[in-house]
């Protein structure tokens, strides 16, 4: 098989010029012999249109629900029980699934704003679905007839039963309108809680010469030069945060700015964090568990808060010997900058030093790379990728309603049948106001109709690059890459479903999996023989990145990711010790009791700062799914194609995306790997074997 670099694309990416031929209409009847249907949403463009979607979504799930409520014990059947439960979920979530979006994305403050007023309204009268004592009744009038069901039919009425368990049905009636009012509050107190940081904008303003080392690439921004030897950089945004980290050669800079992102959460509400984290443990102890943590891991796949913190302390212990080498490398080189012989590594530091070193010990510098990886070519390469390995066609559609302009809607088919199987929303250059993290948004979940048609997904890939000038192209990092193919395989693992019930279209309700099939695709940005079918200078397209050059930027990231994943680890014990040891009689500081964890597990973080955030139990499943993920991609690199391999690409989308979480994940991933799972291919790309 050829793997030569192509050097033509039949798409084009040059900033948003593919002009797309193919319509809504057409694609519907293509689908239309598979019994399948592609729809987009209608994106409200004021808050007052917000508002009243949210009132008619309530409206109609109510009077679903009372339809539910009304079966009598002569005719209840899975369909208008179990199934139809799922239905009005799943109704709901088309509504919420825009407003997580536009509250991220949407054009101006005001449409951003009335989306996070949504989803905290949508998110609060969600709590009521499980407390409708007549659909309760209706549910358990099925269960009481012992039904036989098989695969995915049982899974979900087994789910749904086991929801209702954890609603609090087992416990009497005031204590579980107890609970009831305390989920209320509690889904109140987070999404107001995560509108609050979202929203906030922290300003940090530098001159020219506080800012030396910092590339042009972010102070030529938009918005970032704002005086004549003025700088504003936003503590909150990731793209500046990091840039600044990762090149400031003053440590004064990078302290200031550590300092203003880690206070976020102080300045805006500290106070809600306590409330929140004493909230869950006094729900979860009223429903029988021992912590929140142990609440909220029990239907992932670490099952337990003991499993969790043990897999934290197993994989610290492996880690920390490497950990504590290679944060003395960083501390040699401060020493080698500043000429303080005792010179230590800050919280504010090690990106910092962990950049240098990527120069000045494998000679890797990150801004120099970024010839190779123009935005057209970055783009077009993944998506012919994707078309080779797993089946599939990618043509341009014209988006028939979008929440932006400069937007590109792309319709997935599968190649040998042509039959549409999903859509893909491309939101990836900067605009004001815009979130900047790298994220996937599910818009319309996969699920089969109840007229037997299925509801294929759309989904948003939304980044923010930088967009491209009068004469030169957007041209990436090899981290912006990499962040670029996983949140591809987020979006393909997510409209390669093929699930019957709109609960079961993704994975995204197990914390600790849901991450781990888009790793496969992460794993591309570095494989050689991927990065030369577009990886090139753009100035000569026929200049490759040099081999010496990719087997010196693996090395690098052997020794920095030990430094990461210590991070992510702490990160993890933090958020699993305040699930597991606040509660509403001790009163224990979450700030305190986080700042210690850090310092103890990592590096202490700036005095005065909030590192806390409303985690919510799950922060140990980046590590886990991670594990996972380069499990997975080892059945690739033992293919006789490697990453081109087909019959991978088949048994990856087969096996997996297609399932979404319609059976167990330990079974998928052992029908994919065709074997157990291991962890001993995470350690191994770490070089700890």
């Amino acid at each position: 098989m050829d793997h030569s670099p192509r050097q033509t694309s039949r798409l084009s990416f040059p900033g948003i010029s593919v002009v797309p031929s193919l319509t809504l209409g057409e694609l519907n009847r293509r689908a239309k012999p598979f019994a399948g249907v592609l729809s987009v949403p209608v994106f409200e463009t004021t808050a007052a249109e917000i508002e009243q979607s949210v009132s008619n979504t309530i409206r109609r799930a109510s009077l679903a629900l009372d339809h539910i409520g009304s079966c009598q014990h002569s005719w209840v059947t899975f369909g208008n029980t179990v199934s139809f439960f799922d239905d009005i979920r799943y109704e709901i979530n088309l509504t919420a699934n825009r407003y997580n979006l536009l509250k991220s994305v949407g054009t101006n403050a005001a449409i951003r704003q009335a989306a996070w007023a949504a989803t905290k309204q949508l998110a609060t009268w969600a709590v009521s679905l499980d407390y409708r004592q007549n659909v309760h009744q209706a549910v358990r009038k099925y269960a009481s007839g012992s039904p036989r069901l098989r695969r995915d039919k049982d899974r979900l009425f087994h789910e749904v039963l086991h929801d209702y368990q954890r609603a609090g049905f087992a416990l009497p009636e005031p204590a579980r309108v107890e609970i009831r009012r305390r989920r209320e509050e509690l889904a109140g107190l987070v999404t107001e809680f995560e509108s609050q940081l979202g929203q906030a904008r922290p300003a940090v303003r530098f001159t020219r010469a506080e800012l030396s080392g910092v590339p042009d690439a972010l102070l030529q921004r938009a918005g970032v030069k704002t005086g004549d030897d003025e700088f504003t950089i936003q503590a909150n945004s990731v793209a500046h945060f990091q840039m600044v980290m990762d090149h400031a050669r003053l440590e004064s800079t990078r302290q200031k700015l550590a300092v203003a992102a880690g206070s976020i959460t102080r300045d805006t509400n500290g106070p809600q964090l306590q409330r929140i984290v004493e909230l869950r443990d006094t729900m979860a102890k009223q429903l029988g568990y021992a912590s929140w943590a142990d609440y909220q891991i029990e239907p992932w796949l670490a099952q337990s808060a003991t499993n969790a913190l043990a897999f934290c302390e197993r994989s610290e212990a492996r880690m920390r010997p490497a950990f504590t080498e290679a944060l003395e490398e960083l501390r040699q080189l401060k020493v080698q900058e500043t000429g303080d012989a005792a010179a230590k590594i800050h919280d504010w530091d090690w990106r910092y030093y962990s950049n240098r070193l990527r120069k000045e010990r494998y000679d890797i510098d990150s801004e120099a790379l970024r010839v190779y990886f123009p935005y057209e070519r970055c783009m077009a390469g993944m998506i012919q990728m994707s078309e080779e390995v797993f089946g599939l066609k990618f043509e341009p559609v014209k988006p028939p309603r979008a929440w932006s302009t400069g937007l590109q809607l792309f319709a997935v088919l599968d190649a040998k049948t042509d039959e549409p199987v999903g859509l893909i929303y491309l939101d990836l250059f900067s605009r004001d106001g815009k979130h900047d993290r790298p994220s996937t948004y599910p818009l319309i979940d996969g699920m089969l109709t109840p007229g037997n048609f299925y509801q294929h997904p759309t989904v948003a890939l939304v980044c923010s690059f930088s967009p491209p000038q009068s004469d030169t192209p957007t041209l990436l990092s090899h981290q912006d890459v990499e962040s670029l193919f996983h949140e591809f395989g987020v979006a393909l693992q997510t409209v390669l479903t093929r699930a019957r019930f709109g609960r079961f279209s993704t994975a995204n309700g197990l914390r600790d999996f849901a991450e781990a099939p888009s790793q496969v695709l992460e794993n591309w940005a570095w494989d050689r023989r991927v990065l030369d079918t577009f990886a090139a200078d753009y100035r000569d397209p026929s200049r490759k990145i040099p081999r010496k050059t990719l087997a010196r930027l693996k090395e690098a990231r052997r020794v920095t990711a030990r430094i990461e994943y210590q991070h992510h680890l702490a990160m993890a014990k933090l958020d699993l010790t305040l699930h597991t040891q606040v509660t509403a009689d001790n009163h224990r500081d979450v700030i305190e009791l986080s700042n210690r964890v850090l310092a103890d597990s990592f590096l202490p973080p700036p005095a005065g700062t909030v590192p806390a955030a409303a985690y919510d139990a799950g922060s140990y499943g980046y590590v886990w799914a991670d594990m996972i993920g380069m499990d997975l991609a080892t059945a690739f690199k033992r293919a006789v194609g490697g990453a081109f391999d087909t019959r991978a690409g088949r048994r990856l989308r087969n096996e997996i995306y297609a399932r979404g979480s319609s059976r167990d994940a330990n079974k998928s991933i052992e029908a994919f790997l065709e074997r157990k799972q291991s962890a001993e291919p995470f350690w191994k790309t770490l070089g700890l074997r």
